[in-house]
């Protein structure tokens, strides 16, 4: 367990400039308003945010703090700001167990109530030594290896895995938690009043399409979605989206063999139910590059999808869309290409107000051209923190 270091920096979006808002830019016919840091530890890995406008006008974000991106004691804060995103709170802590908490996606129901999906990692000696070959210093997996064996860590093995807790004040306060699905960015309520989630670490690599009813939350599987045999790719972290039109769709990430982040396999597929989840089309490729995807419908009824950008130059990135289904490069907005390397991504987006977007998302707030030595990790480097951009939505291109 853990309490927050005096050392956080909560900031006002409007009073303090980030390296990367020297040079405001207009890229893809989007004016970037501004870069501003929403949460940061020194010395701390802040990484995986949601975010969600609460039905008192409140936007709450949740993200996992920890040591490093495969630490083994991550923990879930949250934020929010009251006036609109000009300023945050300093964060407090939402949930955490002696193991690795590290995914609190968020779906907000239609009587205010909001729902967090947890998912709990427990580590092993074994999975560390797994990872000697990958990019952390000797000394650093030794000490997580001799952390994951104490007698605390162990006995919390049934703490692992997929976690609900529920808050009707808004964010404030949390329910005890009880078992459910995971869900990197939330699911959706449907207009029947069903939850309706798509989880991919009990299915993977496929996608398993789960439905509850509310207030029992006891989750059902409905469907499965595959990812194509022939591309060799792994599905995983989709997010979903119930148009006005009452379709569901769903954009999901590709995994290349052997987890490579810069493949050009990694771009991002789509699917869609007309019948409230119990049935899809074949999932098909977009030409969006990146991951992994948070869909979004303005007030215009254009939907918005919002990716990270793991290859140079590395940053975060959104495409708009008039109906949901038809992609174009030439609708991509750069929101962030100044990042120093991979280790970046999870935006998510909401309208403040017409026309007018908030983007969170994690990586480094440092300088462009920072260099970072990631390989492996330089535990004194600027760690990632949650960073947003707020910007203004392109207007509607003629067709």
């Amino acid at each position: 367990m853990r309490s927050i270091p005096v050392v956080f920096i909560a900031l006002s979006l409007s009073g303090f400039l980030s390296p990367a808002q020297e040079n405001p830019a207009v890229r893809g016919n989007a004016g970037i308003i501004r870069n501003c840091v929403i949460a940061e530890t020194r010395g701390q890995y802040c990484a995986w945010p949601s975010v969600v406008r609460a039905a008192n006008g409140d936007l709450l974000v949740l993200f996992t703090e920890t040591e490093e991106h495969l630490g083994p004691d991550g923990a879930i804060l949250g934020t929010r700001s009251t006036d609109n995103g000009e300023s945050w709170e300093p964060p407090s802590v939402v949930y955490d167990t002696p193991i690795d908490d590290r995914e609190s996606g968020i779906t907000l129901l239609s009587d205010g109530t909001i729902v967090a999906h947890l998912w709990s990692t427990f580590h092993t000696r074994a999975g560390y030594d797994a990872l000697a070959r990958l990019s952390y210093e000797p000394s650093t997996l030794r000490r997580w290896s001799a952390f994951v064996d104490a007698p605390g860590y162990r006995a919390s093995v049934d703490t692992q895995g997929a976690w609900t807790i529920l808050s009707r004040d808004h964010g404030r306060t949390w329910s005890t938690p009880v078992r459910g699905c995971d869900a990197v960015h939330g699911g959706i309520q449907l207009r029947d009043g069903r939850l309706l989630v798509a989880s991919y670490r009990r299915d993977s690599p496929r996608i398993g399409v789960y439905s509850a009813v509310m207030p029992e939350m006891n989750f059902t599987r409905i469907a499965t979605i595959e990812p194509p045999p022939a591309d060799s790719i792994t599905f995983a972290e989709p997010h979903m989206l119930q148009m006005s039109t009452g379709r569901v769709i769903m954009m999901i990430r590709a995994a290349a063999p052997r987890y490579d982040d810069t493949s050009p396999r990694c771009v991002l597929w789509e699917t869609f139910s007309d019948d409230g989840g119990a049935t899809w089309v074949q999932p098909f490729r977009t030409p969006l590059w990146g991951f992994p995807p948070h869909l979004l419908q303005l007030s215009d009824g254009r939907i918005l999808c919002s990716y990270g950008y793991r290859r140079v130059p590395f940053g975060e990135r959104a495409c708009i869309s008039a109906d949901g289904i038809r992609w174009e490069l030439r609708d991509e907005i750069v929101l962030r290409d100044d990042a120093p390397n991979g280790d970046l991504g999870y935006p998510a987006s909401v309208e403040l107000d017409s026309g007018r977007i908030l983007t969170v998302y994690y990586q480094p707030d440092v300088p462009r051209n920072a260099v970072q030595k990631m390989h492996p990790p330089d535990s004194a480097r600027t760690k990632p923190g949650i960073l947003g951009t707020v910007w203004v939505m392109p207007s509607r291109r003629p067709r």
